[in-house]
């Protein structure tokens, strides 16, 4: 009986021995991420006049993500979250065609805090960072302002209506179609921009009229969120 005590008092401690061994070692950094972040290194960066293209090598593979214009290095570790697929997209800039590109939002030297969220689908649309304007822009007969169609956005989903104003931002050829920001003065201190997505390609700083389909709470996937967007726009005469 002893000598069986014995030996489980030895086995025990050998047990107890090797769980304390584990618990001291230090994690694997570079093997773990944070819950819902890419991290990958940069290879190569290319700019154009909206975007930053870079090609990342995560987990020894290469692929080709996009970013709002910004200064990356590369050599530097970047963390990211999910972004949106393309596949055969064309950059008209850059006349190149890749084979596949994330266009993403979200991009740091850190862990991004949010990205458990992410991970758990409680997802808070996302909207880019944009200042408000001092402008005034007439509206056309017939048309509607961006404060009025925030106002009564319910009102006016799913119909056509006519829009005027300054172009703030253009951003090209993704998921088919440009994405054209204007404002005309009008709306609260969050509900000033709206987007439009046409064929068409004008200048920043350009007024212009659009007549297109009104859509709310429309979700592209990715954090593409747009509380009011205009569809399918066609610019008309000034």
């Amino acid at each position: 009986m002893m000598k069986k005590t014995k030996q489980l008092v030895l086995l025990l401690t050998i047990v107890i021995a090797a769980i304390s061994c584990q618990n001291n070692q230090a994690p694997n950094t570079n093997d773990v991420n944070e819950p819902g972040n890419h991290k990958a290194k940069v290879k190569e960066v290319v700019h154009t006049t909206s975007y930053s293209y870079l090609r990342l090598n995560e987990n020894g593979d290469d692929l080709w993500i996009a970013v709002s214009k910004q200064d990356i290095q590369v050599g530097e570790i970047v963390y990211y979250l999910e972004g949106l697929k393309m596949e055969g997209f064309k950059s008209e800039e850059l006349d190149r065609t890749f084979e596949s590109v994330y266009f993403v939002q979200d991009i740091s030297d850190q862990p991004i805090p949010d990205a458990q969220q992410m991970v758990n689908g409680i997802t808070e649309p996302q909207k880019p960072t944009l200042n408000k304007i001092d402008i005034a822009v007439d509206i056309p007969e017939g048309g509607i302002s961006i404060g009025e169609l925030y106002s009564n956005k319910a009102k006016y989903n799913g119909k056509s209506v006519t829009v005027r104003g300054q172009v703030t931002k253009v951003n090209e050829g993704i998921m088919g179609r440009n994405w054209i920001h204007i404002q005309d003065g009008t709306g609260g201190e969050t509900n000033f921009d709206l987007t439009v997505t046409s064929d068409d390609i004008p200048n920043v700083g350009d007024i212009v009229n659009y007549w297109g389909v009104v859509a709310v709470d429309k979700d592209f996937g990715a954090g593409y969120y747009y509380e009011l967007i205009v569809e399918e726009a066609t610019r008309l005469n000034n």
